[in-house]
């Protein structure tokens, strides 16, 4: 099942030198795990409450391969370049299977909160 590795980042005005750095390695610390970019540089239309700053989505594979590729030598060794210079939160979430239906998941939820 496809996983994402999702980062809600909320930059400085002005961007350090490090920050391109990590921008300019980052891909070749994924590619192994067989991640791709799905959202990058754009600024998202905020339809209900508040969202400062940008959104990155990286798909996946697997969760496992997620994980091993954030918790990867290579990741780790450029993590910091982001860190010491954006605020933000970095998720690992699963996606859904093909044919998910949510009304399903509803009825599971609902039955579970009855009992």
């Amino acid at each position: 099942m496809t996983a994402y590795a999702v980062a809600h980042l909320r930059p400085a005005a002005r961007l350090d030198d490090e920050v391109f750095e990590y921008m300019e390695r980052i891909q070749s610390t994924f590619a192994p795990y067989g991640g791709a970019f799905l959202v990058h540089g754009t600024t998202p239309e905020v339809l209900e409450g508040q969202w400062p700053g940008g959104l990155v989505v990286i798909g996946f594979p697997t969760l496992h391969d997620a994980r091993d590729w954030y918790e990867s030598k290579a990741y780790q060794e450029i993590a910091p370049l982001r860190t010491r210079h954006l605020a933000g939160d970095v998720i690992l979430v699963d996606g859904v299977a093909p044919g998910y239906d949510a009304s399903l998941t509803a009825a599971r939820m609902r039955e579970a909160q009855e009992a």
